[in-house]
């Protein structure tokens, strides 16, 4: 692998409604996203420490960004406890998918949920 540490290091989810998913993220993961446009493209970037290595993403408008629950499901982060994030999605008008539930006891818990604009998007957990 080049000596590359993660294969993986920029996600993007689709969306239709900027406002609304801004809100809905914002919301069940009590966060403010940083919005830029990009071209076309309207961006809302989740926290990140650029340079850390660590992988981050955003909520994206644009002609070629088609919201769906189907295809690739991106796992955020719902630590300490997911059930936190979880409780707050169908408030936010989203709806859950998948209740939590524990992988193992290595590798944690875990949910899916529909956001506003229609994606499956995963939590994961160590509690």
């Amino acid at each position: 692998m080049n000596g590359k540490v993660n294969i993986l290091n920029w996600f993007e989810i689709s969306v239709t409604d900027f406002d609304r998913a801004q809100k809905f993220y914002e919301t069940i993961f009590d966060i403010k996203l940083q919005v830029m446009q990009f071209g076309a493209a309207k961006m809302g970037l989740f926290p990140m420490e650029p340079g850390n290595g660590k992988l981050s993403g955003a909520i994206v408008k644009s002609e070629f960004h088609k919201p769906s629950a189907e295809g690739v499901l991106v796992y955020m982060n719902g630590d300490p406890d997911l059930s936190v994030a979880l409780g707050k999605v169908i408030a936010a008008g989203g709806s859950i998918m998948r209740e939590k539930t524990q992988i193992s006891p290595e590798f944690g818990y875990m949910a899916v949920m529909i956001d506003t604009e229609g994606n499956s998007i995963a939590l994961h957990s160590n509690a």
